[in-house]
């Protein structure tokens, strides 16, 4: 039985311990210093709390690095003595080049980038992989993509895509909440009570999610399909329009990836 550890179980690696806690052949363990953090995770599954950084590193096959990004060279100083070249790192901090990695861990063990998001919090994540360490056996990439596509869509990347990707699908949960939080905002202003106008909205985007999944109709097709006519949605899309909401979320998709260029550096 191979062991994933985690170093960093707050909001995000907790998720991951979470979503994997059903899938069989792992065992799981892990280090934070909120030990409520841990006792919480350890209530919950089957989960080891461990004293340090490197007890995680020491017993894990799979070491999660789910710090922050100006963390990284320090945890990664730590644990290097306890890294083999049977082991893997795989950091989710971002901005965090896998070339840094490989430095800070002294090369003694394969690295990855992975890059998750948020809807991993309830198995619903895509997970951006970097495969391009040369040290990365065939192996572990398959028993990595297994692991991540338990909880989500592993996507493997190049590295050169990862600022592209996080600005698209690291970022885009903000984006929809955003977008969510004016449609209640509007709903409110026009009669329904806050709790009504939201169960209305999460119902609006999950039907409006499963319908272009399970669609093969062009997302603007779909739009299209709402769009009567003299009616009322299309006055509403043509304001949308007329006030370059299309642009500004392009906009801001860029902006978010210009920044994540600039963090690389």
């Amino acid at each position: 039985m191979k062991t994933f550890g985690c170093i960093g179980c707050g909001n995000m690696g907790s998720a991951i311990l979470r979503g994997l806690a059903a899938k069989e052949g792992l065992a799981f363990s892990g280090f934070d210093r909120n030990e409520n953090a841990l006792a919480a995770l350890r209530d919950d599954i089957n989960f080891q709390p461990l004293a340090s950084e490197k007890d995680v590193a020491e017993k894990a096959d799979y070491i999660l690095l789910a710090v922050k990004p100006d963390m990284v060279e320090a945890v990664l100083g730590k644990i290097a003595p306890a890294l083999t070249k049977d082991k893997v790192v795989i950091s989710i901090a971002a901005g965090v080049s896998q070339a840094a990695l490989k430095e800070y861990s002294k090369k003694a063990c394969p690295v990855v980038r992975c890059m998750p998001n948020t809807p991993a919090m309830v198995g619903e994540g895509i997970f951006a992989l970097c495969f391009e360490d040369a040290d990365l056996s065939d192996e572990h990439q398959t028993a990595i993509q297994e692991i991540f596509g338990t909880i989500g869509q592993a996507l493997v990347l190049e590295e050169k895509k990862f600022n592209a990707f996080t600005a698209v699908a690291g970022c885009g949960p903000a984006y929809v909440f955003h977008f969510m939080e004016a449609v209640v905002e509007a709903a409110v202003t026009v009669g329904f009570t806050r709790k009504d106008a939201t169960d209305m909205v999460i119902k609006l985007f999950k039907g409006s999610v499963k319908l272009a999944d399970e669609s093969d109709q062009h997302l603007s097709v779909l739009r299209e399909m709402v769009c009567s006519p003299a009616g009322v949605t299309i006055a509403a899309v043509n304001h949308l329009d007329r006030t370059a909401v299309r642009g500004n979320i392009i906009d801001a998709v860029l902006e978010a990836r210009q920044r994540g260029l600039e963090m690389s550096k």
